[in-house]
């Protein structure tokens, strides 16, 4: 493939007919696979399939069963809780299509949900269903497919509510041409939102009731974190074609260690209370940090990860707020990096980008 970032389909084409082949279960009408293969395809068996997502296998199966019924699924969690990742390869597996996306932010407008018009047609003949142009949501809902909403909250509320009819009744009135667009069977919705946007533009009692909510965890302990990154990482360098590095596992450690700590608040061994900064320091900063390191390395060093490699994309991440975020990263710095003495390279080259 030639294209930076396929889409999950078609990345994961085999696994996905791999499983299509032998898979006997019962499917849900309009779904390509049963809901105990999907949950496969997103868990992995240890073998053909690889895990798309590290975490408990029940938070897996009740959004897939919740897919299954006529309730849409809201993914609820802090920033890099593999919310988009999740939605999907769960659009994926059951629809065989995830581009059916709507990215919600504050300018996203109505007819992102709804519809929109080409006004060229519509000038020169009128209201007509050539000239309408459907929304992801309403090809879903013509198609029986899976229509993913992005950052649902950060959509202002009147937009939010354009779904209420769609996910109530199922239908979507194009009242300008006195018809409806029925949805077929296989159509639902799976929005995410980011639970520290909180006030900024929640969702209506009548909305939320629509949805069925999971929350995503943050990875339980370090060494969960410490595998889904390794993962992650090893990906990313296939598809961005890095060359070859070595990247052991104690410097991703390392990292995980040191962003743990910050976002609780306390270091590993409980001893020691840390200020936490502004961002999240979630576990796909971690990714992105190392991936930049990786990239350092192969390039520009020796093909080896080193601490001087990541240390300026920790900075970069730790200090999001110029003034406040900095006397964080020092104190912790000095009172519990270099207090380490396996972690003296690491001091040192924070040291010196900071």
């Amino acid at each position: 493939m030639t294209v930076l970032r396929p889409h999950a389909e078609d990345q994961y084409a085999e696994e996905l007919a791999f499983l299509a082949k032998d898979d006997d279960r019962p499917r849900p009408p309009g779904w390509k696979l049963s809901p105990w293969a999907v949950t496969t395809y997103i868990l992995g068996d240890g073998d053909r399939i690889t895990p798309k997502y590290v975490g408990a296998r029940r938070i897996v199966e009740v959004a897939v069963a919740t897919l299954a019924t006529d309730r849409a699924l809201l993914l609820l969690g802090v920033p890099g809780t593999a919310k988009t990742w999740l939605s999907e390869h769960l659009a994926a597996a059951i629809s065989g299509d995830s581009t059916l996306l709507v990215q919600g932010t504050a300018g996203t407008a109505e007819e992102a949900i709804r519809y929109g018009w080409n006004y060229a047609r519509l000038l020169a003949e009128g209201p007509s269903i050539e000239a309408l142009t459907p929304s992801p949501v309403m090809r879903a809902m013509a198609e029986g497919r899976v229509a993913r909403v992005e950052e649902l909250t950060r959509m202002p509320s009147d937009v939010q509510d354009a779904l209420i009819t769609v996910l109530s009744e199922k239908t979507l009135p194009i009242p300008e041409l006195n018809r409806e667009v029925q949805a077929e069977r296989g159509f639902n919705v799976i929005a995410t939102a980011n639970d520290r946007d909180r006030g900024v533009n929640e969702l209506s009692s009548a909305l939320r009731r629509r949805f069925n909510t999971v929350v995503l965890p943050v990875p339980a302990t370090a060494e969960e974190e410490v595998d889904i990154v390794a993962r992650r990482v090893t990906q990313l360098g296939r598809a961005l074609e890095l060359p070859e590095t070595t990247t052991g596992l104690a410097e991703i450690r390392r990292v995980v260690t040191v962003f743990r700590e910050l976002r609780t608040g306390v270091t590993e061994d409980g001893r020691t209370k840390v200020k936490s900064p502004s961002g999240t320091l979630s576990t796909a900063e971690a990714i992105s940090v190392l991936t930049s390191g990786i990239a350092l390395a192969a390039h520009f060093g020796d093909g080896v990860l080193r601490p001087s490699d990541v240390a300026a994309g920790i900075v970069g991440a730790v200090v999001q707020e110029p003034v406040s975020d900095r006397v964080v990263w020092r104190e912790y710095l000095e009172t519990v990096v270099r207090e380490r003495s396996d972690w003296r390279d690491f001091y040192r080259a924070c040291r010196e980008v900071s």
